[in-house]
């Protein structure tokens, strides 16, 4: 599954909402899509149950947040749930790390640069949002470009949830 096939099973419900039309929130949404097989391959391991718990939640947060941020009237109370929603991020690319040796190097790697693609955009949105900066020094990321993440998709050896 890639990027263009999820778009098409995504609900009206959600796509006739004006957060759409957020980029960041399609992508952290994507992301939450591709965690689900990633999560239940994780569960199938003892030693990474809990991981597998840690990363769906942590996953998941990022897009609910942005949702929740995106409905609050002031910018700076929008901004402070951007600000979770990055925390979020941070935490789902930490958990895809130490998940690497059970979902492989290759989907580690690619869930971890879809996830960096969405830091960078909430790095963006909070200081617009906030009215100020982030303190903190820019992190010099070299990455494929989001285009080639959405479309060249590893998958588990299954591609789907196990039964």
């Amino acid at each position: 599954m890639n990027y263009d096939e999820w778009l098409k099973t995504v609900p009206p419900e959600i796509t006739g909402d004006s957060i759409w039309k957020t980029t960041v929130y399609r992508q952290a949404l994507f992301l939450g899509e591709l965690a689900w097989f990633d999560v239940c391959k994780l569960a199938q391991v003892r030693q990474t149950l809990a991981l597998s718990e840690q990363l769906y939640d942590s996953v998941g947060g990022i897009s609910a947040t942005i949702c929740e941020g995106y409905s609050r009237a002031s910018e700076k109370d929008q901004a402070r749930f951007y600000e979770y929603a990055l925390g979020s991020a941070r935490e789902t690319r930490d958990w895809y790390y130490k998940g690497r040796h059970v979902l492989g190097e290759t989907i580690a790697t690619h869930r971890i640069r879809l996830v960096v693609h969405v830091i960078r955009q909430l790095l963006t949105m909070v200081p617009e949002y906030r009215g100020r900066k982030i303190r903190e020094e820019v992190a010099d990321y070299h990455l494929p470009s989001f285009d080639d993440l959405l479309n060249d998709v590893p998958m588990s050896a299954t591609g789907s949830a196990p039964p």
